[in-house]
Protein backbone atom coordinates (compact mmCIF):
# COMPACT_ATOMS: atom_id res chain seq x y z
CA UNK A 1 0.00 0.00 0.00
CA UNK A 2 0.90 3.88 -0.33
CA UNK A 3 1.20 3.96 3.32
CA UNK A 4 3.24 1.33 3.73
CA UNK A 5 6.00 2.43 1.31
CA UNK A 6 6.02 5.84 3.50
CA UNK A 7 6.42 4.24 6.60
CA UNK A 8 9.23 1.86 4.96
CA UNK A 9 10.76 5.34 3.23
CA UNK A 10 10.64 6.83 6.81
CA UNK A 11 11.98 4.57 8.44
CA UNK A 12 14.87 4.15 6.16
CA UNK A 13 15.35 7.52 6.39
CA UNK A 14 15.84 7.48 10.07
CA UNK A 15 18.31 4.76 9.38
CA UNK A 16 20.41 6.30 6.90
CA UNK A 17 22.26 8.29 9.27
CA UNK A 18 23.72 5.46 10.86
CA UNK A 19 23.79 3.80 8.06
CA UNK A 20 26.54 6.36 6.70
CA UNK A 21 28.19 6.41 9.86
CA UNK A 22 28.62 2.72 10.07
CA UNK A 23 30.07 2.28 6.74
CA UNK A 24 29.47 -0.68 4.45
CA UNK A 25 32.28 -2.75 5.52
CA UNK A 26 32.58 -6.44 4.43
CA UNK A 27 33.20 -8.70 7.06
CA UNK A 28 32.88 -12.21 7.54
CA UNK A 29 30.34 -13.84 9.90
CA UNK A 30 28.59 -10.51 11.06
CA UNK A 31 25.90 -9.09 9.30
CA UNK A 32 23.55 -5.68 9.91
CA UNK A 33 20.10 -6.11 10.43
CA UNK A 34 17.71 -3.15 11.00
CA UNK A 35 14.06 -3.76 12.05
CA UNK A 36 11.62 -1.30 12.09
CA UNK A 37 7.98 -0.89 14.00
CA UNK A 38 5.42 1.20 12.04
CA UNK A 39 2.05 0.69 12.44
CA UNK A 40 1.05 -2.81 12.54
CA UNK A 41 4.12 -3.48 10.31
CA UNK A 42 7.54 -5.02 11.66
CA UNK A 43 10.21 -5.11 9.15
CA UNK A 44 13.70 -6.57 9.18
CA UNK A 45 16.33 -6.01 6.21
CA UNK A 46 19.27 -7.99 6.68
CA UNK A 47 22.61 -7.05 4.99
CA UNK A 48 25.02 -9.93 5.21
CA UNK A 49 28.00 -11.37 3.11
CA UNK A 50 27.16 -14.10 1.11
CA UNK A 51 29.97 -16.25 2.95
CA UNK A 52 27.63 -16.29 6.09
CA UNK A 53 24.98 -17.48 4.63
CA UNK A 54 26.67 -20.10 2.32
CA UNK A 55 30.79 -20.48 2.49
CA UNK A 56 31.25 -18.79 -0.49
CA UNK A 57 30.24 -15.31 -2.45
CA UNK A 58 30.17 -16.62 -5.71
CA UNK A 59 28.12 -18.26 -8.43
CA UNK A 60 27.53 -21.64 -7.56
CA UNK A 61 30.19 -23.14 -9.58
CA UNK A 62 28.90 -26.80 -9.28
CA UNK A 63 25.62 -28.79 -8.56
CA UNK A 64 26.23 -29.17 -4.54
CA UNK A 65 26.58 -25.18 -4.97
CA UNK A 66 23.78 -24.78 -6.65
CA UNK A 67 21.86 -26.99 -4.21
CA UNK A 68 23.19 -25.10 -1.22
CA UNK A 69 21.95 -22.15 -3.09
CA UNK A 70 18.34 -23.46 -3.29
CA UNK A 71 18.71 -24.93 0.13
CA UNK A 72 19.81 -21.00 1.46
CA UNK A 73 16.42 -19.24 -0.19
CA UNK A 74 14.31 -21.60 0.71
CA UNK A 75 15.51 -21.12 4.68
CA UNK A 76 15.19 -17.42 4.53
CA UNK A 77 11.99 -17.33 2.68
CA UNK A 78 10.49 -18.60 6.75
CA UNK A 79 10.86 -15.70 8.15
CA UNK A 80 8.61 -17.00 11.00
CA UNK A 81 11.30 -19.68 11.75
CA UNK A 82 14.11 -17.14 11.52
CA UNK A 83 12.31 -14.20 13.75
CA UNK A 84 10.09 -15.43 16.43
CA UNK A 85 8.36 -12.70 18.28
CA UNK A 86 6.14 -12.51 21.27
CA UNK A 87 3.26 -14.30 20.83
CA UNK A 88 1.10 -11.63 22.58
CA UNK A 89 1.94 -9.16 19.61
CA UNK A 90 0.20 -11.43 17.41
CA UNK A 91 2.57 -11.16 14.28
CA UNK A 92 2.42 -13.13 11.46
CA UNK A 93 4.96 -13.38 8.66
CA UNK A 94 4.28 -11.93 5.03
CA UNK A 95 6.84 -10.98 2.24
CA UNK A 96 10.67 -11.98 1.99
CA UNK A 97 12.63 -9.77 -0.64
CA UNK A 98 15.72 -11.66 -1.64
CA UNK A 99 18.63 -9.81 -3.64
CA UNK A 100 21.90 -10.86 -4.20
CA UNK A 101 22.84 -10.62 -7.62
CA UNK A 102 25.54 -12.93 -8.28
CA UNK A 103 22.89 -15.76 -7.22
CA UNK A 104 20.20 -14.18 -9.76
CA UNK A 105 17.91 -13.12 -7.01
CA UNK A 106 16.10 -9.48 -7.06
CA UNK A 107 15.88 -7.28 -9.87
CA UNK A 108 19.22 -6.72 -11.24
CA UNK A 109 20.57 -9.31 -13.49
CA UNK A 110 23.75 -11.45 -12.54
CA UNK A 111 27.08 -9.98 -12.17
CA UNK A 112 30.26 -11.16 -11.25
CA UNK A 113 31.17 -9.31 -7.15
CA UNK A 114 33.84 -7.41 -7.61
CA UNK A 115 37.08 -9.23 -5.66
CA UNK A 116 34.60 -12.27 -4.74
CA UNK A 117 32.94 -10.24 -1.80
CA UNK A 118 29.27 -10.94 -2.77
CA UNK A 119 26.31 -10.06 -0.22
CA UNK A 120 22.72 -10.69 0.39
CA UNK A 121 20.24 -8.18 1.31
CA UNK A 122 17.01 -9.54 2.84
CA UNK A 123 13.75 -7.88 3.83
CA UNK A 124 11.52 -9.68 6.25
CA UNK A 125 8.19 -8.20 6.57
CA UNK A 126 5.40 -9.07 9.26
CA UNK A 127 2.37 -7.60 10.21
CA UNK A 128 1.52 -7.41 14.03
CA UNK A 129 -1.96 -7.24 15.30
CA UNK A 130 -0.77 -5.77 19.00
CA UNK A 131 2.66 -4.14 18.06
CA UNK A 132 2.77 -2.43 21.08
CA UNK A 133 2.98 -5.93 23.05
CA UNK A 134 6.11 -6.70 20.99
CA UNK A 135 8.73 -7.06 23.61
CA UNK A 136 11.71 -9.02 21.82
CA UNK A 137 12.60 -11.27 19.14
CA UNK A 138 14.16 -14.52 18.98
CA UNK A 139 16.63 -14.21 15.58
CA UNK A 140 17.22 -17.83 14.50
CA UNK A 141 19.84 -16.85 12.05
CA UNK A 142 22.79 -18.33 14.28
CA UNK A 143 20.44 -21.28 14.33
CA UNK A 144 20.15 -22.10 10.48
CA UNK A 145 23.58 -20.52 9.31
CA UNK A 146 25.89 -21.36 11.44
CA UNK A 147 29.12 -18.83 10.14
CA UNK A 148 27.31 -16.07 11.84
CA UNK A 149 29.39 -14.88 14.52
CA UNK A 150 27.56 -11.01 15.89
CA UNK A 151 24.58 -9.51 14.14
CA UNK A 152 24.97 -5.91 14.33
CA UNK A 153 21.25 -4.43 14.99
CA UNK A 154 19.69 -1.24 14.92
CA UNK A 155 16.00 -0.61 16.13
CA UNK A 156 13.24 2.02 15.37
CA UNK A 157 9.59 2.10 17.03
CA UNK A 158 7.20 4.43 17.84
CA UNK A 159 8.66 3.29 21.63
CA UNK A 160 12.67 4.57 20.84
CA UNK A 161 15.72 3.81 19.07
CA UNK A 162 18.52 1.31 20.19
CA UNK A 163 21.31 -0.54 18.83
CA UNK A 164 22.09 -3.95 20.19
CA UNK A 165 24.60 -6.98 19.11
CA UNK A 166 23.41 -10.30 18.93
CA UNK A 167 25.89 -13.26 18.74
CA UNK A 168 25.27 -17.02 19.11
CA UNK A 169 25.33 -17.45 22.70
CA UNK A 170 22.63 -14.13 23.13
CA UNK A 171 19.89 -13.97 19.92
CA UNK A 172 17.43 -12.60 21.63
CA UNK A 173 16.77 -9.38 20.56
CA UNK A 174 14.88 -7.07 22.94
CA UNK A 175 12.65 -4.11 21.85
CA UNK A 176 13.26 -0.38 23.11
CA UNK A 177 10.71 0.59 25.85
Amino acid sequence: TAAGRIATLAVAALLAPARAQAGKAHQHGVARLDVAVEGQQLTLSLDTPLDNLLGFERAPRNAAERQRAQTMTEQLRKASELFQTDAAASCTAGAVELDSPVLGLGAAPAKPAAGDHADLNARFVFTCTSPDALRQIDVGLFKTFNRFKRIETQIVTPKGQARRNLTPAAARLQMPG
